[in-house]
């Protein structure tokens, strides 16, 4: 799911038996990614995100804002 010639950022790979249940595919970032799946009567939203090394202090910070925008916008109905 990711672009030509890129060294590093957030993917996913689906297995085949799931691929018709994916509704769709949001890049964020190149460091984060949504996934969002029907599953019977369910949507599965599935974040999967790629850190910044440690000595990357400036972009670190810029994705750790990022995760914690998106993490704060799930509706709280559906934390557990």
């Amino acid at each position: 799911m990711g672009g030509k010639n890129r060294s590093d950022g957030a993917e996913l790979f689906v297995a085949e038996k799931w691929v018709d249940s994916v509704a769709s595919v949001e890049r964020h970032s190149e460091r984060v990614l949504i996934l969002k799946m029907v599953l019977d009567k369910d949507i599965l939203n599935v974040l999967t995100a790629y850190a910044p090394h440690s000595e990357k202090t400036e972009e670190k910070e810029i994705f750790w804002n990022e995760l914690f925008h998106l993490v704060s916008c799930i509706p709280q109905k559906w934390l557990c």
